[in-house]
């Protein structure tokens, strides 16, 4: 049966997958790096350990977006605005 918390895992990982994209070091990188922290905890199955794994990457998402958005910001930073001091 699918359940309702397997579609947002599979969400997530999707999710996770796009924003290693334009990762620094590479999306090969990333990808590597994503699956084997998936094939560590692939045992796991304490609900609330579970709980603290799915928040961690939550959070990651998080950090992934803010430097993401950093990036765009100096970008859009750099285009428009002089270094000049008046």
């Amino acid at each position: 049966m699918y359940c309702r918390s397997s579609q947002a895992s599979r969400y997530r990982i999707v999710r996770l997958l796009y924003l290693g994209r334009e990762y620094p070091k590479g999306a090969d990188y990333f990808r590597s790096r994503l699956k084997a922290a998936f094939l560590k905890n692939k045992d796991e199955t304490d609900p609330e350990k579970i709980k603290q794994l799915i928040a961690r990457g939550e959070f990651v998402i998080k950090e992934l977006e803010a430097l993401y958005f950093l990036r765009k910001y100096r970008a859009m930073k750099q285009r428009y605005y002089s270094d000049d001091k008046p």
